[in-house]
Parts: C-alpha cells; structure tokens; sequence
C-alpha cells in the first residue's frame, strides 16, 4: 500500500495543476532558483552552528558536561552511555547519527542502549541548528522561551524515551 502513496500524490499533483492550468514546469524552476537563494542567505548561519558543534566537542566541553550531568541523567533514568547524545542532540544531526552508530557498533543494535538511543534520536530536533535556519529568514529574533522550552522538552522526551525501551 505505501508503495502507491507517492505516485498517487504526484498523480493526484499534476491533475490537479491541469485544472488550475498551473505551469507545473516553470513552477518548479521558481521554487528551485528560490531553494537556491534560501541556501545561500542561511549558508553563514549553518556554518556558525557546525563551528559552535565542533569547539563544543573539541573543546572538552562536552566532556565536562557528561561528567557532571551524567548523576542527574542517571537519577532521571538515562543511562551513561547516552548521555553524550542527550547533550549533543539539541546541536547537531549527523553527529548525534555518528554516535548513534558507534553506539550500535559497541552495544549492539538490539541492546537496551542502542534501543534508548534510538528513541532518543527519534523524539527530540536538533533545537539550535532549526531555531538557527528559522531566525535566519524570519523578523523573529527573540527565542527567550523557545529555546529553553525546546531543551526540557527534549531532556522530557530522553526520560521517556529511556522509561519506555526499560518498560518493553
């Protein structure tokens, strides 16, 4: 069935613009030539993110902050070896997909780490790398409450995350 989910959209797509005699072609190239813009305006914002990400780690600061949060996390049941996830999470996609990978290559894909940090991956965004783009094309600067909402959110969907994979 979900087989035919996408080219029943497309189908359904390309009729519907028919009937609108909308230029399906000439759209597209707008969209894709503001795609382009759009990459170039928030290029300078990424960079500063990934940058932030990479002194974060190089820096030994996430070290220090594992060393002193893992107590806490481990109070509110998230378990040691995915506590350097929880923290990195909130920044980086692809280096929380790194340590997700080096967790299944330790633990095992079916241990009840790796399970974990799979649904920790699952319930929670990279928080700074979104709030990053967003800001960068909207009048929207002041985020005094979404991001500190955003980060319990994401602790509260690590606690559940964790509280569920020990409950199944």
């Amino acid at each position: 069935m979900s087989v035919y989910i996408l080219p029943v959209l497309l189908i359904f797509l390309f009729v519907y613009a028919f009937f609108k005699k909308v230029n399906v072609y000439k759209t597209f190239i707008d969209g894709a030539k503001g795609a382009f813009k759009l990459c170039l305006d928030i290029f300078p914002y990424i960079v500063t993110i990934l940058l932030a990400v990479a002194l974060f780690r190089v820096s030994g600061l996430s070290d220090l902050l594992i060393n002193i949060l893992s107590p806490i996390f481990n109070l509110l049941g998230i378990p040691n070896e995915v506590c350097e996830l929880v923290l990195l999470r909130p920044f980086t996609g692809s280096g929380s997909f790194a340590l997700l990978n080096d967790i299944f290559a330790t633990y095992g894909a079916d241990s009840y780490i790796a399970r974990c940090a799979s649904c920790i991956l699952g319930s929670s965004e990279t928080l700074f790398y979104v709030t990053t783009v967003y800001t960068a094309k909207t009048s929207i600067k002041k985020l005094s409450y979404a991001i500190p909402v955003g980060i319990i959110a994401s602790i509260f969907g690590a606690i559940v995350s964790c509280l569920i994979c020990k409950i199944i």
